[in-house]
């Protein structure tokens, strides 16, 4: 296969320990080769960093490591961004990883059918995600629309930036929960991003994030909002809002998130999309 695509996977880090190693590792185990890592480091001071440097002493030539101080997980990310120079990006979390082997080879077979598809590259591609602590499969929307940005944007973790995306500017610091489904918003309204999904798995998820902890839920609840509002006016968020009501969001929230419906729940969904192909 042409390797002519390269990517920038960027993972930001703090005291991560073991899950940066593992991180760092699920990369360096892609069949694909044409990749660089940048780790976006907050002066770590667990001793992580130098172990990377170990570990990975034979693929340093494709590891570049920046310590720095940031003030959020967003600054870090765009710092993370200005060092990067692949055609795409892709924000990998520590703790998270690639599904398998063959994930970056895979991407690249699809963009490059993409590209034959639209004459040019897309501009973000995104596939499903395994969720590890739930412990089954997470199939994104197979198309995007106005509903399906309002409720269910794929994760960071599966979606794939072509360069561009970031060159006009990076996350917004001050949605400090929402920052990466705001960009995604902007990309989709404003850049006119062409967006197109695959059907492949892309990353294991670890689960537990940021914006999921008790502490930040409100935050995201409220930061969505004000995002949504925004981009789509208040009404359609209104409108979109009574139809989650009328549909038992709620609930079907509480099921998506236990490891002992999630799977039952994950499948209904999938069987959804593919007869309403959204």
């Amino acid at each position: 296969m042409k390797q002519e695509i390269k990517y920038s996977i960027l993972v930001v880090c703090l005291n991560s320990g073991q899950r940066l190693l593992d991180t760092i590792e699920t990369i360096i185990n892609q069949k694909y080769q044409n990749y660089e890592i940048v780790i976006k480091d907050g002066e770590s001071t667990d001793g992580s960093i130098e172990q990377v440097r170990s570990r990975f002493v034979q693929k340093m030539e494709k590891i570049r490591i920046i310590s720095c101080k940031d003030s959020s997980i967003y600054d870090a990310m765009n710092q993370a961004c200005t060092y990067a120079t692949g055609d795409y990006y892709l924000f990998l979390n520590t703790g998270d990883s690639f599904y398998d082997a063959y994930v970056l080879e895979k991407i690249t077979s699809g963009i490059i059918e993409k590209q034959k598809e639209f004459g040019e590259c897309p501009d973000i591609v995104y596939g499903n995600m395994y969720h590890k602590a739930l412990g089954n499969i997470i199939y994104a929307a197979p198309q995007m629309n106005d509903f399906t940005c309002y409720r269910n944007v794929p994760c960071h973790q599966t979606c794939f930036y072509h360069k561009s995306m970031f060159a006009e500017r990076g996350y917004e610091p001050k949605y400090n929960v929402r920052a990466d489904y705001e960009h995604f918003l902007w990309c989709f309204y404003k850049k006119r991003a062409r967006i197109c999904y695959l059907p492949i798995m892309t990353a294991s998820y670890e689960g537990g994030g940021y914006s999921e902890t008790k502490e930040h839920k409100k935050q995201s609840a409220r930061q969505h909002r004000e995002i949504t509002e925004h981009y789509m006016g208040k009404g359609k968020v209104l409108k979109f809002r009574l139809i989650m009501l009328m549909t038992l969001a709620p609930l079907r929230s509480i099921l998506a998130e236990n490891k002992y419906f999630s799977g039952v729940y994950n499948g209904l969904k999938t069987m959804i999309y593919k007869l309403r192909k959204y």
